[in-house]
């Protein structure tokens, strides 16, 4: 009788059975795995409460293991005795354990220019593939195929959930995220100047872009200002602060500071209010003057223009 393989995919799950044909001219049976019985005819030799007989006919004498496990794993023999001689027929048993993660590191939070080492422990059989994967907004960008991921001097754009994937093909690969939070300062990215008319409302927006999360502060010149002083209104909503004034008079004209600080620092940035003038059939016209005179002669030189442009044409 040849050697053949039998498989068991399942870890801790599975049962496996083993059958011996047999005919007439048996006389005496038995399972052994390796050099030990387990069963000699219907008389359990094994102590082990997971092996039990099967069938036990004049046709087929067959065994079964419950809760399949890796130390299973081996020779089973079934041996027979006839009237002429002894036969044996040999299985051999393969068990194979899908892909669990045991060990993987926490959620992180570093700053920016550190550096940053991931670990993701796998077990299995066969040994499983380990590989990390940053999953950012573009799509999954392959990182790392190994048990440790590595990043030196880290970047704002390297924060993110990234992903280890257990892999061997026995099942479904075993998958579990990390998440890394990487600390920067506030930088500003969008600060315009506004151009708003006397008594209308005007304001002046400033957004940036930090983490943790940037706090705001608005000066003009040396003054810190503050909601509810001098009709002005500051709002701040996430990456976004907005000083708003609800009757702009020629005061409110000129330069404002937009602060923004977190722990690891601050940044600035200047905006500048400025006055309109608006003529009727002359809509959007800006001047951006200095002080008010030079505004009210600016305003006179375009009424001034625009009268004599309809008395030529007429």
């Amino acid at each position: 009788m040849s050697d053949y393989y039998l498989k068991c995919a399942i870890y801790f799950c599975c049962f496996i059975y083993f059958m011996c044909t047999i005919d007439d001219r048996v006389t005496r049976v038995a399972w052994l795995n390796r050099s030990t019985i387990l069963y000699a005819g219907n008389d359990k030799w094994s102590i082990d409460p997971r092996v039990i007989i099967l069938v036990n006919t004049p046709t087929q004498y067959s065994i079964m293991i419950q809760n399949v496990d890796v130390y299973d794993e081996g020779p089973y023999t079934c041996s027979v005795q006839t009237d002429n001689h002894p036969k044996t027929s040999r299985v051999h048993l393969i068990v194979q354990v899908p892909p669990q993660i045991m060990n993987i590191s926490s959620d992180i939070t570093v700053n920016e220019g550190s550096s940053v080492t991931l670990l993701c422990l796998a077990i299995g059989r066969p040994e499983p593939t380990v590989t990390w994967r940053h999953l950012s907004v573009k799509g999954q960008g392959f990182v790392s195929e190994d048990e440790y991921l590595e990043i030196s001097d880290i970047k704002r754009d390297q924060s993110g959930e990234y992903e280890c994937s257990a892999l061997n093909d026995v099942a479904a690969p075993d998958v579990r995220k990390v998440k890394i939070t990487v600390n920067y300062p506030p930088y500003i990215s969008k600060a315009k100047n506004t151009g708003v008319s006397v008594g209308q409302k005007g304001i002046l927006s400033c957004e940036a872009s930090a983490v943790p999360m940037a706090e705001f502060q608005w000066f003009k010149e040396d003054t810190r200002l503050a909601t509810g002083l001098d009709g002005v209104r500051i709002e701040n909503k996430g990456r976004i602060s907005t000083l708003t004034f609800f009757n702009v008079s020629e005061k409110d004209y000129g330069n404002y500071t937009c602060v923004a600080t977190n722990k690891l620092g601050n940044t600035n940035a200047s905006i500048t209010l400025y006055g309109e003038c608006r003529t009727p059939g002359w809509p959007g016209a800006v001047i951006d003057g200095v002080n008010s005179a030079s505004r009210a002669l600016a305003c006179l030189w375009l009424s001034g223009t625009l009268f004599a442009h309809f008395f030529i044409k007429f």
